[in-house]
């Protein structure tokens, strides 16, 4: 009864956070398109390298983000009202401390960075500068809020995060109304817009957080007990996540220095595009996080690999379905997005997809092995793989090598996370099969991508470029892998409980 309890839960959170994600992916990829335009093609890719350099030092907050969460999730399992206080005030007092030195190094070496490393346009740098600012006091914002979003999810209020992101892109559509109206630089103009959208959106974490959650006081609690694991946590997060950042962001600043800002722009539209896939396919895993955080603190073992694989599964089915579209009309699909379209960004925006696709393969494995609080090999391993993407890259680039270099190598490095994740679960959760769990998953995945890409690239190979062809290929991927992934990739008990619910509904309608 609990277990069945707990996937209406996941289901309803799940669609609460799809109906967000339409609204929101809708107005972003407007919003996306009438900013370029608006900022031209070398003022957007100036924006997206200064808005990088902060960035690129926020890997602090994104390594305690996942503590929080975690921590937060893992004591609400257990319980104990007191220990969420206190856990809930040590990382917020950790955040605020974040904050703080992470405007410190962009007040000092970002400038600097900005300054003499940066190629910037003539006569923009005065516009770089404010741009730098307002960046920092958004970053700023961001990181005050991260523990007030732990707790919304932690307590899987997914219908009030939901609103809350809601709120937040219709702010964002309402940036672009006054930047098409403002009689004012128009990248000054934008910088000030999204750092006030910023702070509207914390506020409003903070407020309902602290009139329905009794563990978000804002009280600042220094207990070694609490901060000195989550210190030891994030601090291996910190590494990779500093790595992530340093193969995402990095790699935008090695472009900008061998290419120039039209590059930054054609980056910044393919990364824009991975991350709203992401954020499509990855709303289940936000959902089911929190539940696998549970069931290991409850040792529900079984339970927690059960959520483990179908999440996986399902992330990948569900990025399928978003990236092999986009992946074979690239081409077409910006143009009609866009209008203007940079240089090099359907290269770019195949090779983030295909990313997104192979880090969804074993998406919730990362959620399992972050649940035992051990971290150390993982973050080592990934951290030193994203990390060697950087001078890998940046030779590469003195031999003359082609822009694409660096996607490339992210996309191969990260085909190995499954090995080093598996390592980490099978050392502290007993049960845990490399063969059950991880090999025979491998194996259907790329078989069902292989597929999923191929076949219908040479059935619609001989049609024009059109938006005939695109509903076509649109239908054709979409068939292919709710086919191949509901008889190959779904286990047989979870195909049976979909055919049931389906019979179930036919019979009521």
């Amino acid at each position: 009864m609990e277990q069945l309890s707990s996937n209406k839960r996941i289901a309803k959170n799940t669609i609460m956070l799809y109906l967000r994600m339409i609204l929101s992916v809708g107005i972003s990829l407007y919003t996306s398109r009438v900013i370029l335009q608006t900022l031209g093609v070398s003022d957007y890719g100036v924006y997206g390298v200064v808005g990088g350099i902060v960035t690129m030092f926020s890997f602090f907050n994104a390594s305690l983000a996942g503590a929080t969460s975690r921590f937060l999730s893992v004591e609400l399992g257990v319980g104990n009202r007191e220990r969420i206080k206190d856990t809930f005030s040590s990382a917020l007092l950790i955040h605020i401390a974040i904050a703080v030195v992470v405007t410190l190094l962009c007040e000092t070496i970002g400038i600097w960075f900005l300054e003499n490393k940066l190629v910037i346009p003539e006569g923009r740098m005065y516009a770089a500068h404010w741009v730098l600012q307002f960046s920092i006091l958004t970053m700023v914002f961001h990181v005050i809020q991260v523990p007030f979003n732990a707790a919304i999810i932690s307590n899987e209020r997914m219908g009030t995060f939901a609103y809350i992101e809601i709120a937040n892109s219709l702010l964002k559509l309402l940036i672009v109304y006054m930047l098409v109206i403002g009689n004012f630089d128009k990248l000054i103009l934008y910088s000030i817009l999204t750092c006030v959208v910023a702070i509207l959106i914390t506020l409003i974490y903070v407020i309902y957080s602290c009139r329905n959650f009794s563990e978000c006081s804002l009280r600042l609690v220094w207990k070694k007990e609490y901060i000195k694991p989550m210190l030891s946590y994030s601090g291996w997060e910190f590494y990779g996540n500093m790595s992530l950042v340093a193969s995402s962001q990095g790699i935008n600043m090695l472009l900008n220095m061998f290419f120039g800002t039209i590059m930054n722009a054609a980056y910044d539209i393919a990364n824009r595009v991975k991350n709203i896939i992401m954020s499509l396919s990855t709303n289940f895993t936000t959902a089911i996080r929190p539940q696998i955080y549970k069931n290991y603190s409850a040792d529900n073992f079984e339970r927690m690999f059960s959520l483990m694989q179908n999440g996986s599964r399902i992330t990948f089915m569900l990025m399928l379905v978003f990236c092999a579209p986009l992946i074979i009309e690239a081409h077409y699909i910006l143009n009609l997005w866009l209008g203007i379209v940079p240089e090099h960004s359907e290269t770019l925006l195949r090779l983030a997809l295909l990313w997104n696709i192979i880090v969804s393969m074993f998406i919730t494995m990362n959620d399992a092995s972050h649940a035992t609080g051990d971290v150390k090999f993982q973050c080592l391993v990934s951290g030193t793989l994203y990390l060697a993407v950087l001078p890998l890259s940046y030779i590469a680039f003195l031999l003359n090598a082609p822009y694409w270099v660096p996607f490339a190598l992210n996309a191969l490095f990260v085909t190995v996370d499954p090995l080093y994740v598996g390592y980490v679960i099978k050392k502290h959760i007993p049960g845990f099969s490399w063969r059950k769990h991880v090999l025979h998953d491998m194996v259907r995945t790329y078989s069902i991508l292989i597929v999923v890409i191929a076949v219908p690239y040479f059935i619609i190979s001989n049609m024009e470029e059109s938006f005939v062809r695109l509903v076509v290929t649109t239908i054709l991927t979409t068939l292919i892998t709710c086919v191949l992934g509901f008889y190959i990739l779904l286990s047989k008990n979870l195909r049976g409980r979909i055919i049931s619910f389906i019979k179930t509904k036919i019979k009521r309608s």
